[in-house]
Formats: structure tokens, C-alpha cells, sequence
């Protein structure tokens, strides 16, 4: 099983000439994010990805993790690779200067977020709920909360998780029951939270808990769900762990993939006391707070898709240049070349949607002109569904076209192909299964907005369509997916909310469909106009030029079907009796 390669050259070749980096070099704060430092910083990420983590993600399928009641034991090397992650910086590469992190845009922290997920996805889940942690902690925490626990999260030294299923409850957050009951400055938490991911393990010194519970006069509801704070071990007057919190695994899940992660079945106030937590926020907004969590963990996520697509056709490729049949190397075949080109195609244009995200989040959170922050705020907003939901869609379709490159060999453990499709597959369910992401998009992005955020997206989709940039050629084929895309647009704004309902997952794979031309028709341009420009690169120019002609050709006509099934309206579903029709 070859190890993981850090496409560094393509990730350099979508943030410097794809995506507009000196927009981002320009915002207040990021005057580090210069060329050489990029480079470097991929140059060792990649390093770290693939002689750290890419080794230890077959054993740490096979060996799992270790549940005791004293608590759970990380597959063998985890341990020591987590370390390794905190010494080197890498957990505080976006963090905030001022607790300890390198301050670095978001944009380059989703490149290295990419590789640690293609390297190995079991443990990159450990710094993406962190990140989700230090995103609530800054933006909702007292200032006591953020000075005691701040920085240990940004550095990576403590480890964050978020507690918010419920046996009960599932997706319906109205029906969380862990209570909250206030015992002076802090609160005891009494309940039981499942799906936890690496909510235990011995690799920190502490793990903090953001766990959603309910205070006694709470409403009922989502209007009633606060936010608290819940650390492993309550510290003492140093600020170091100290005394075990009455928190404890109960249980671990036994999953179809990703069993390098623990994903625990946590338990608040078992022994009577209660778990001492702290309140984040305002009472009774935690479903607010938690969405700062979301959105990060969403589009870490769609990261997590795209860095499972490139390690399958990493996978495959290699698997396909070696494997001989009928006198020559099946990547010769040309329908091994049509699933290689559908994988590659796809990946490339999912990295520039997830980069191109994570910049309008920077510009968002960044710029000094309150306009240009509100459009990119606006153009994130609709973007975020699409990265988690499409990109998580992608890294399982990709994962499985992956085992079809390998034939039979694809179905046994021991070319390690089933794993990526194995771990993948949980992707499209957690921080909002793709059909809430959907439910989202069309909800609130599209309908509540009345459509302004996906018209000015469309605007700039036209513009590349139409050729009208300087330097672009025009791409009839995207113009009419962009058409579709418009007109499915306003078929769901007049049918309102609940009629939009029923097609709102194939109105997000459209979206998708369509974003994902309009990346391919940029790499396009920029690959012509490298190659028009003589430059000593030809092979990398020509392969982009010719991955983003078959997404054009082959991958964005599904754009067709899904038009077609929003144009058909909500009745094929909507008039099912689920009693007697299901």
C-alpha cells in the first residue's frame, strides 16, 4: 500500500494562480502569507502527512482503539504522531497570534486540513473538533473561559469535542434532555450525549467538552438549549488538570469505518455529582453558538471528502500503472482512463471550491470594508452547504470508482482500497447528514435570503461563462448549466419553503455540478494561458487543461438531470402516503 503524496503542486497551483491570493495577502493581519512562506509551510505539511500520519492509517484501521472502563487507548503511534502535530505547530497553524497560533489564513490552514484527511482521516478528526472548539470558545466565551482555556486549544495541547446527539434526538436538537443545573458560578450537567468523536483518549492532557443541555427554566425547544463547557479535568488554582470531572466513556461505537477514532457514548453526572461545566454564551442561545462550531466543522468536512478523493485516486492511479493486462498497463484501457479521469477531474475542482470557501470566510472575517466582508460573508453562507454536502457526496463516490479501478483486488482488505470508501462513508452523515445541508441551502441560504447571495454567485459564474473576464475564453457549456441553474433557482423561490423541501437535495447537487464547471472553466483558462506563455511546466499545464475539458464534457451534463427533477416539482414525493405508499 503506497504511502500518501501531498499534491502540493496542485494546491500551489489553485491558491496562486486559480484563486486570487493577493486578495488575501492584502487583508489586515496576513502579512506572512507570502509565497515563500506557502510554500514551505505545504512543503512540511506534506512531510509530516505523509511520513507521520500515512503510515499509521492501514495499522490503525486494523487495530482500532481500546475501550476500559478507565478510558480508551488510541491505536499503537497515535499518541506519539499527536504529539508530533503539537510540537511542530500544526494545530495552531490558523489560530490567533495572540493564544499561540501561527495567525495563518484559513485558506491555508483547509490545504494542510486536506492532506492530514487524505493522510488519515482517523486522526485528522481530532484537530477538526478542536478547531470547532477554539471557533465557539472565541467568538461566544467569557473572557475568564478564553483565558484559561484558550490557548491550550489553539496550540493543541488540550484537545476540544463537541457533545450534541442524544440517544433520543438524533438530528432534532428540540429534544436534548441533558440538564444543566447552576451550582454558584458553574452549572452540573446530568445526561448522556452518543456520536462523540475522540470525546476520550489519553493523547492531552485534557479534552474540553462543548456539551448542548438544557438550564431548569429553560423553554422547550430549541429556544431552551444553552451552551456549556465541560473539561475532562476540573483544574486547580495553577490552571492545571487536576481532579477527574464526573464525566466518563461508557461506551465506544463499532463502525463501519474510520476505527482509529474513538466515537464515545458520553455520560454527565453518573456519580451523583454532576459534571462541572460553564456556561458559553447567553442562556438559551446555544443552538446559535453551536452553529459558530457547525459551520467550521462543516466545511472541514468537505475537506475531508476531498482529501479522501485524492488518496483513492492516488490509489488507483498507482494500482493502475502497474497492473498488466491484455499485453499493457490497465491505465491504457480507455474505460480505466474514464473512471481515473471522473476521479481527478472531480477532485480538482472540489479543491478549488473548498479553497475558494475557506478565502471568502478569511475576507469575511478580515477585510477593513464592511461591504466586502458582507458579500463574502454572504457568498460563504451559500458556498458552506455545498463544500460539505457535494464534496462529501464526491470523497464516497471517488473512494468507490476507486475499488472499480482495482477490479476484484478492489474488494479485498489487503490493497487497502475498501478502506478509504469504509472511511468516507460516515462523511455525508455527521454535523448535519447532506439532506439537513440541503434543507439548509435551500432554506435559509436561498429562501430566506430571497435569493441574493446565489444571484450575485450566478453573476460570477456568468462572467466566467460568458468569457467577459480579461484573458477568459467563453464556455458555452457552462452558460447552459448556468441557464438551468438559474432557472431552478427561481422555480424554487416561487414554490416557497415547504414545496422546496422535496427537492432540495438535487437542487444542491446541482449546485455542485454547476460551481464545480464554473472551477473547471478557471483552471481551464489559466492552464491556456500558461501554456500559450512557453512555460517549462507543459505536462502539468497540458494534464489540468485537459481534467478540467472532461469535467466540461463528462461530469457537468449531470448538471441536465438534476435540473430536471427540480423543474419536475415536490408532487412525486410530496404525495406519497408514507402509511401506505412506503
Amino acid at each position: 500500500m503506497a504511502e500518501y503524496r501531498a499534491p502540493t503542486r496542485d494546491m500551489l497551483f489553485m491558491l496562486n494562480e486559480v484563486l486570487d491570493a493577493d486578495r488575501i495577502r492584502s487583508l489586515p493581519g496576513y502579512d506572512d502569507y507570502d509565497p515563500d512562506t506557502v510554500s514551505a509551510v505545504l512543503d512540511e505539511a506534506g512531510r509530516f502527512a505523509g511520513e507521520v500520519l500515512s503510515p499509521l492509517n492501514r495499522s490503525g484501521d486494523a487495530e482500532g482503539v481500546k475501550w476500559s472502563a478507565e478510558g480508551i487507548t488510541p491505536a499503537q503511534g497515535f499518541g506519539s504522531a499527536y504529539q508530533q502535530f503539537v510540537e511542530g505547530g500544526w494545530n495552531g497553524l490558523t489560530g490567533s497570534a495572540d493564544h499561540g497560533g501561527m495567525g495563518m489564513p484559513r485558506v491555508l490552514g483547509a490545504v494542510a486540513t486536506e492532506m492530514w484527511n487524505a493522510a488519515n482521516m482517523s486522526f485528522a478528526l481530532c484537530p477538526v473538533l478542536t478547531a470547532s472548539a477554539v471557533e465557539a470558545l472565541e467568538n461566544h466565551g467569557s473572557d475568564s473561559l478564553k483565558q484559561t482555556y484558550l490557548d491550550k486549544l489553539v496550540t493543541g495541547e488540550w484537545t476540544g469535542c463537541m457533545d450534541l446527539t442524544e440517544p433520543q434526538a438524533g438530528s432534532d436538537l428540540a429534544q436534548v434532555r441533558t440538564k444543566a443545573e447552576p451550582d454558584g458560578d458553574a452549572y452540573r450537567l446530568f445526561g448522556q450525549k452518543i456520536y462523540i468523536t475522540w470525546g476520550e483518549h489519553d493523547m492531552a492532557d485534557n479534552i474540553i467538552h462543548f456539551v448542548l443541555a438544557r438550564l431548569p427554566d429553560a423553554p422547550a425547544g430549541v429556544k431552551g438549549i444553552s451552551l456549556f463547557l465541560v473539561p475532562k479535568f476540573i483544574l486547580d488554582a495553577d490552571g492545571n488538570p487536576g481532579e477527574r470531572n464526573d464525566l466518563a466513556c461508557a461506551s465506544i461505537e463499532h463502525k463501519l469505518g474510520i476505527h482509529a477514532c474513538p466515537t464515545c457514548t458520553m455520560s454527565f453526572g453518573e456519580s451523583g455529582k454532576g459534571a462541572l461545566g460553564y456556561l458559553v454564551g447567553e442562556e438559551n442561545k446555544g443552538l446559535a453558538h453551536m452553529f459558530t462550531m457547525m459551520n467550521a466543522a462543516r466545511h472541514a468536512m468537505g475537506l475531508q471528502g476531498l482529501g479522501i478523493a485524492d488518496r483513492a485516486y492516488q490509489h488507483a492511479l498507482d494500482y493502475a500503472r502497474e497492473r498488466q493486462q491484455g499485453g499493457r498497463a490497465i491505465v491504457e484501457h480507455a474505460d480505466v482512463k474514464r473512471m481515473l479521469l471522473t476521479m481527478r477531474s472531480q477532485t480538482d475542482v472540489l479543491r478549488a471550491l473548498c479553497l475558494d470557501s475557506a478565502a471568502a470566510m478569511d475576507v469575511a472575517e478580515r477585510s477593513d470594508n464592511q461591504e466586502d466582508r458582507a458579500a463574502a460573508q454572504a457568498r460563504a453562507d451559500v458556498l458552506i452547504p455545498v463544500v460539505k454536502a457535494w464534496g462529501t457526496e464526491l470523497g464516497v463516490d471517488i473512494a468507490n470508482t476507486g475499488i472499480q479501478v482495482h477490479g476484484g483486488m478492489g474488494f479485498v482488505e489487503e490493497t487497502g482500497a475498501a478502506q478509504y470508501l469504509r472511511d468516507s462513508r460516515i462523511a455525508p452523515i455527521y454535523e448535519g447528514t447532506n439532506g439537513i445541508q440541503a434543507i439548509d441551502l435551500v432554506g435559509r441560504k436561498l429562501i430566506r435570503d430571497e435569493g441574493r447571495g446565489m444571484r450575485a454567485l450566478i453573476a460570477d459564474i456568468r462572467a466566467t461563462a460568458d468569457g467577459s473576464a480579461e484573458g477568459a475564453n467563453a464556455h458555452p457549456a457552462l452558460s447552459d448549466a448556468l441557464d438551468l441553474l438559474e432557472q431552478a433557482t427561481d422555480t424554487l423561490l416561487e414554490a416557497g419553503r415547504d414545496a422546496a423541501m422535496a427537492n432540495a437535495f438535487n437542487y444542491l447537487m446541482l449546485c455542485g455540478t454547476v460551481f464545480g464547471g464554473w472551477y473547471a472553466a478557471r483552471i481551464s483558462d489559466v492552464a491556456k494561458a500558461a501554456l500559450a506563455n512557453d512555460t517549462d511546466e507543459t505536462d502539468f499545464y497540458e494534464a489540468r487543461q485537459a481534467c478540467a475539458r472532461f469535467y466540461i464534457r463528462q461530469i457537468l451534463p449531470k448538471a441536465q438531470g438534476y435540473a430536471a427533477m427540480v423543474a419536475g416539482g415536490p408532487d412525486a414525493v410530496d404525495t406519497v402516503d408514507a402509511a401506505r405508499h412506503l
